[in-house]
């Protein structure tokens, strides 16, 4: 006996893995799609570029003050050849960075820039996570929509022949009346899970967009996947420690980056204490005569300026302390996110392996078992030992069974999704995303028309 339930559920295990396959490929080619057109992901993509040109101009040097005038000029007559002190004047100024400030605020920029990298990789996770749940909550809608319409068309049955028996006189009306109220919930839970399937389809309109919408006639989806790449990384991962699987996650290299800004903002603050210099060369030119009756030569003068911080207590050391706290905190804020993230995939894993067991009592007992008593009974109703409405009952309960073992289905593979998002488990492939100023002022004005 046992053996025959052994070979149904491996029977049913090799059917659901065929099935999910083609499921798995066609999801992927929607999540891949919808990544493609990603207004979010652009979006991180123009911010990264921002920050790399805004880190190259912080490392240029600022610009020259050209300074023009005219000195010693007499006001009785404002004559530029009379007073040999009388002079023309133009002049540069250049002002240098202090220290290595200049390099280090690009090196910052383009640290920048690599966290909105991972905003990105952040975005293409929650992509493919909420699609996925939506797709596997498509899949269960429209198994229970096979599964209610075997129901009505068992209750249709039973309600004929209830008719049948209370034409004769051998029904009461209350039970003819039950009969025809059961007939009437199932007529209202299909039209509610024609609601929820129809819902389901607007809400993946977000990310594929309206033309996807106005196309798509019915989408066929499964609540049964392949997770390959899920069962590869947790096989490897043992214990309850599973760090190293969740330092690839975009939100952990993203405080990672975040740590190295601070430590560059660190380095920064200390090149508050190196002195400035700046540079000054200026030119005058004279018309008058020296006092030997001779032209006057013209004169050039050059300054370096150095800004000397001598008085650090209030604004040098403040500056420092508030950076290294702010290291500090971005550390901290690094660890209790893989804290966070542990003890939430030790959790996912615990119930993963709970729906997993639960799911093998399924295939490996209560489905064969209530196979086998659909089949007793319909013996019994062949040899009029039982009466009809066992047999009804019996096919009822088997439904019932079958539509609680593919919500336990469901249920781990939206588990597995979730440890998915957080080890990157996902089998979608995409390209980094395309962005142009010329792109966006061409959005800009179809919106406008």
């Amino acid at each position: 006996m046992f053996t025959k339930h052994s070979i149904a559920g491996a029977l049913l295990g090799v059917l659901l893995a065929s099935t999910s396959a083609s499921a798995n490929s066609e999801l992927n080619r929607l999540i891949e799609q919808a990544l493609d057109a990603d207004k979010n992901r652009m979006q991180f993509s123009a911010q990264s570029r921002a920050m790399q040109e805004q880190g190259i101009a912080s490392s240029t040097l600022m610009d020259p003050k050209l300074k023009f005038g005219v000195g010693g000029l007499p006001v009785d007559s404002f004559r530029f050849d009379e007073d040999p002190m009388t002079n023309i004047s133009v002049g540069l100024m250049q002002q240098f960075e202090r220290g290595s400030s200049q390099s280090l605020k690009q090196k910052k920029s383009n640290q920048q820039a690599e966290g909105a990298q991972f905003q990105i990789r952040g975005r293409e996770l929650e992509v493919a996570k909420a699609m996925t749940t939506l797709w596997l909550e498509l899949g269960y809608l429209q198994f229970m929509r096979e599964n209610l319409e075997e129901k009505r068309q068992l209750q249709g049955q039973l309600l004929r022949y209830m008719e049948s028996n209370y034409s004769l006189g051998n029904t009461d009306t209350q039970d003819l009346l039950d009969a025809e109220l059961s007939l009437s919930k199932l007529d209202d839970k299909l039209q509610a899970n024609a609601q929820n399937q129809q819902r389901i389809q607007y809400q993946l309109s977000e990310w594929l967009g309206d033309e996807w919408l106005q196309q798509q006639h019915q989408l066929q989806a499964d609540n049964n996947l392949n997770w390959p790449n899920v069962d590869s990384k947790l096989s490897g991962s043992k214990g309850v420690k599973h760090y190293p699987l969740l330092q690839g996650h975009p939100m952990v290299q993203l405080s990672e980056t975040q740590i190295k800004t601070n430590q560059i903002e660190v380095e920064i603050s200390e090149e508050a204490y190196a002195p400035q210099f700046g540079v000054e060369v200026m030119y005058a030119y004279r018309q008058a005569d020296n006092m030997r009756g001779e032209p006057a030569s013209d004169l050039l003068s050059a300054y370096v300026t150095v800004d000397i911080p001598l008085f650090t207590g209030n604004r040098q050391d403040r500056v420092s302390n508030a950076a290294q706290h702010k290291l500090g905190a971005s550390r901290l804020q690094k660890d209790l996110l893989l804290q966070q993230l542990n003890a939430r995939l030790n959790t996912l894993i615990v119930e993963k392996e709970n729906f997993e067991q639960r799911i093998e009592r399924y295939e490996g007992v209560l489905l064969p078992r209530s196979k086998e008593r659909v089949e007793a009974i319909n013996r019994g109703y062949d040899n009029n030992t039982l009466p009809f409405e066992q047999v009804i009952k019996a096919q009822a309960e088997d439904l019932a069974l079958n539509l609680e073992y593919q919500r336990l289905v469901t249920d781990l593979n939206l588990t597995t999704s979730d440890i998915a998002y957080l080890i990157n488990g996902y089998g979608y492939q995409v390209s980094a995303p395309t962005y142009s100023t010329a792109q966006s002022q061409g959005a800009n004005s179809q919106e406008s028309k």
